[in-house]
């Protein structure tokens, strides 16, 4: 277990919410990188994004960890514990391809 983070046993196994930011796609606008919520799935841009839905995600629903989806990164984040930690064992499989925002 990562030192200070008390959320990791809670990481799921999940399934992508949408083939890119799910906000910025119902708006149209524009993300850098996506973060998936592995506690439901749900995927959000990064905060370098204008609109930084991952942790809007996560201070509407507390869900503690996300995954850097795409690119895929092979690394997790606790919001809760500031902790980062390696996922490239455990990395989300995209479900079709990736449209380009940036």
């Amino acid at each position: 277990m990562p030192k200070g983070c008390t959320h990791i046993s809670g990481i799921r196994d999940v399934t992508p919410s949408a083939l890119g930011c799910e906000e910025c796609l119902k708006t149209g606008s524009i993300w850098l990188h996506l973060r998936i919520c592995r506690t439901c799935g749900h995927v959000g841009c990064c905060d370098d994004s204008p609109n930084k839905h991952a942790t809007k995600h996560f201070h509407a629903t507390k869900h503690p960890i996300i995954e850097g989806y795409d690119p895929p990164e092979g690394w997790g984040w606790c919001y809760v514990d500031e902790v980062m930690f390696d996922l490239s064992d455990r990395k989300t499989p995209h479900n079709g391809p990736i449209p380009r925002y940036y």
